[in-house]
């Protein structure tokens, strides 16, 4: 993935600090339309926790994310790139993929491995993909935080500042995964949900929301949220209701 260049978005803690801001700040990331590519693709980045609690949601996610491009298929289609932590060190980037077979062929040759989060990185990948071609949503699975929720923060703002709105979606109930998580999605304009293990439709909704969102934007999930619940709730979540 590459270095991570957080120090060149030192004016985010800036913006952060000044009495009244932070408030403005949000709710310009919630109004920010989501972007495409100018052939019309729209592209995600579809971030997992690949550490070694993570296998049964990682073998749920993989059966799960053709829904994403079907949600898309129709809104001009979506590439998505996967992002994955494992290890006490590594975080990876795949290229994009505009099908859910070779999604779910780079998935298949992943195995999980004992570590720590690292979020962080992954906010900061994000960012830098945005500003060499736009992404219109981030999504990130994961069940735990082990980082300081400080640089997140910075990081988020990051990452909203070049466009990007994060679908944070926590398994389970770990209170400082959620203060995080929620933290993230509240920072970027975006949303945060949870769902509980096995829960196999949730997800599915979760995921073909965002997806439909991150492919054609505000429309598109106004749409989805018409006879979905779950998309719903994540819609009045970007609306800010």
């Amino acid at each position: 993935m590459g270095k991570d260049n957080s120090d060149d978005g030192s004016r985010v803690p800036q913006v952060a600090r000044q009495s009244g801001k932070v408030d403005a700040f949000v709710e310009l990331a919630r109004r920010t339309p989501s972007p495409t590519e100018a052939g019309g693709r729209g592209r995600l980045i579809f971030a997992l926790d690949a550490t070694m609690s993570r296998q049964p949601t990682w073998d749920l996610a993989q059966s799960l994310q053709g829904r994403m491009f079907e949600a898309a298929a129709g809104l001009g289609g979506l590439a998505v790139q996967l992002v994955y932590f494992r290890g006490l060190a590594e975080c990876r980037a795949t290229g994009f993929v505009s099908g859910g077979k070779g999604l779910a062929d780079l998935m298949s040759r992943i195995s999980v491995r004992a570590g720590n989060t690292q979020l962080r990185r992954v906010l900061a990948h994000g960012r830098d993909e945005a500003r060499r071609a736009p992404v219109g949503a981030l999504i990130f699975i994961g069940d735990a935080m082990e980082e300081n929720i400080d640089p997140l923060g910075a990081a988020a703002g990051e990452l909203a500042l070049a466009g990007v709105k994060a679908f944070m979606f926590q398994e389970g109930d770990d209170p400082a995964a959620r203060t995080a998580f929620r933290e993230i999605a509240r920072v970027t304009g975006g949303a945060y949900e949870r769902f509980d293990a096995g829960a196999a439709a949730r997800l599915e909704s979760l995921l073909r929301a965002a997806a439909a969102y991150a492919a054609g934007g505000w429309p598109a999930l106004e749409a989805q949220a018409g006879g979905d619940r779950t998309a719903r709730a994540l819609l009045e979540q970007i609306r800010g209701t």
